[in-house]
């Protein structure tokens, strides 16, 4: 199963692709920035903010007390670990 997932965006990686590293749980991935751009187009902006990840793209921006109690819940139902062990092997 493909869960969003929150993570930390900590940095821009390609302005003109509009990819950053997104880390969860100390995973680091790359994804997709374009559907969390901010209207002024600044990607730098973006970094320490945390984004619903799904399927390598980072889907919308969410507070930090949203993604921890998210992630809390995850890991309670067991789905945490699935999902970064996806992330860690590419899935």
């Amino acid at each position: 199963m493909c869960l969003g997932i929150p993570g930390q965006i900590v940095s821009i990686t390609d302005e003109n692709l509009q990819t950053g590293v997104v880390q969860v749980s100390g995973v680091k991935r790359e994804a997709n920035l374009s559907c969390v751009v901010p209207a002024d187009g600044n990607l730098q902006s973006l970094v320490g903010s945390w984004a619903l990840v799904h399927v390598g793209f980072a889907m919308s921006i969410i507070d930090e007390e949203e993604a921890q109690r998210t992630l809390q819940i995850l890991a309670e139902i067991g789905e945490l670990q699935e999902e970064l062990n996806a992330m860690q092997h590419g899935a």
